[in-house]
């Protein structure tokens, strides 16, 4: 059994024992179940239900492993040739990492 689920603007496909990183949710702590309650399809063993926009009495329950983890870092460059122009920038995106414990429908 999986469900598509939408947390903090994304899409995920969510499976029972499956870790998540997730962008950061504000006022998570660690060992703190989380539920998510937009689950946008489930499919139950072939048996596929699809919201409109989501699926009625459907919830994923997630455990939070850990708050906090920030993910590679990503370096912009910016450059104007023949002007002596360059910038660099980097940026670390903060997930929270999940666990998915069940999916309900």
């Amino acid at each position: 059994m999986y469900a598509i689920v939408e947390i903090n603007g994304q899409q995920f496909k969510a499976e029972a024992g499956k870790k998540l990183f997730v962008y950061h949710i504000q006022g998570a702590e660690a060992s703190q179940t989380v539920e998510f309650e937009r689950v946008l399809l489930v499919d139950n063993e072939g048996s596929v239900t699809v919201g409109a926009p989501t699926v009625e009495g459907a919830k994923v329950v997630c455990e939070v492993v850990s708050p906090l983890v920030k993910g590679d870092k990503v370096l912009v460059f910016h450059k104007k040739r023949r002007k002596g122009y360059r910038k660099l920038n980097g940026h670390r995106q903060q997930f929270t990492e999940l666990t998915i414990k069940e999916v309900i429908a």
